[in-house]
């Protein structure tokens, strides 16, 4: 494995523990700046929006740039961000801290994922991008935990001074790890990156990335909540519990790389239909402690399963110029959060209870199978100009 996709590895690591770890945190840092929870929310809703306008602002913006100076200047600006963020004096300027330090994480990601595939042969393409989003999962495995652990031990502050830390580690990794040149392509301009819009199949695959991963966030947005108020478990169990989706998340993503590999159209059906009954098994027995327990962690493998697969389809189609779309698709994630988590909250508000957000994703997840369905049809029919095969990457 090329030592470069460890750095990768090690941004994307960084990056994941900014976005979630403050899940944790909200209460103290809500106290320690006097504003209620519903204010101090906006510090994962801003994060979450300012992702998806660095994913296409800033993709656009550095476009003509070789992708090596431009991730190491994304990650100054991830190191910025959250060191705003440590020391901020008010709420305000630690909202300004997450937006900054959010703008980095869309481009990164799709960037990153640009020159991770450009590291290795090409039917290690998904592989390769599964390595770097390893770090995204080990940030959900070990770093919220101990990252919620440390702030509540040393105050929130030490987490981001923390998070500092791994940014500078990040960019010294890929400055030293990844070469130069890795994963250019033809010189690059916005009209050429715009052109791979024309894809049908583009469409189709970020719009299955949105349904896909928003089927799984519908469920997984208001987990405590089926936890403690379903199953029964106490409110001090959540987060091992959470670590349990966490360890999914990883081998879904490593699993659900290798599968990509060998056909990716194929894998996506496959997993996204086996995402459909878990969510459905998992509202069924939700009341069952020992059943939650296997449900997540089949929810957390079977929900990342589908990242490498998507990104690498969105790359495929966009063979061309694929950095833009690449960015795109990061966007298309966050989009899919911020579906799932309101059409779980309709459930919820509906009186449905809350194993609700679980049905609830399961039927935003059939949605993005149909989808997927019909762009697998479309791949295979024949065509009377050049065709768009399915991407089996292996050789």
């Amino acid at each position: 494995m090329p030592l470069g996709l460890v750095a990768l590895a090690i941004g994307g690591f960084g990056i994941g523990l900014t976005e979630f770890v403050i899940m944790g945190l909200l209460p103290e840092v809500a106290a320690d700046f006097g504003v209620s929870t519903s204010a101090a929310g906006w510090l994962i809703s801003g994060y979450a929006l300012a992702v998806v306008v660095g994913a296409l602002g800033l993709t656009v913006a550095t476009t003509r740039l070789p992708r090596k100076p431009v991730l190491l200047g994304l990650l100054l600006l991830f190191i910025a961000g959250n060191l705003l963020s440590a020391v901020a004096p008010s709420y305000e300027v630690m909202l300004a801290g997450r937006i900054v330090a959010a703008l980095c994480h869309g481009a990164f990601f799709g960037i990153g994922a640009v020159l991770a595939a450009g590291l290795v042969a090409p039917q290690r393409k998904a592989a390769a991008v599964a390595t770097m989003f390893t770090g995204l999962t080990a940030a959900n495995v070990l770093g919220v935990p101990l990252g919620t652990l440390l702030g509540q031990a040393a105050g929130w502050r030490s987490t981001f001074w923390a998070i500092t830390a791994v940014g500078v580690v990040a960019w010294f990794g890929i400055l030293a790890l990844v070469p130069a040149g890795a994963g250019e392509s033809k010189a690059s301009s916005v009209r050429r990156e715009l052109s791979a819009f024309k894809s049908v199949q583009v469409w189709l695959s970020i719009t299955v990335t949105v349904l896909g991963f928003g089927g799984m966030f519908g469920a997984f947005t208001y987990i405590a909540y089926t936890l403690t108020d379903v199953a029964g478990f106490s409110s001090g169990a959540v987060p091992w519990l959470l670590v349990i989706v966490g360890a999914g998340l990883f081998i879904g993503n490593v699993l659900g790389g290798r599968a990509a590999d060998r056909g990716v159209d194929r894998t996506l059906v496959t997993v996204l239909a086996g995402l459909v009954v878990v969510l459905a098994g998992f509202a069924l027995t939700a009341h069952s402690q020992w059943a939650t327990i296997v449900w997540l962690l089949l929810m957390g493998a079977f929900g990342f399963a589908t990242v490498p697969g998507l990104q690498t389809r969105v790359m495929h189609y966009a063979a061309g110029a694929p950095t833009l779309a690449s960015g795109a698709n990061i966007a298309a994630f966050n989009l899919g959060n911020a579906l799932g988590a309101w059409a779980g909250g309709l459930t919820i508000s509906a009186g449905l209870g809350y194993a609700s957000p679980l049905w609830a994703g399961a039927g935003i997840t059939v949605a993005g199978l149909a989808v997927m369905g019909a762009a697998a049809a479309l791949a295979r029919a024949p065509k009377r100009t050049a065709p768009e095969p399915e991407p089996a990457l292996a050789a």
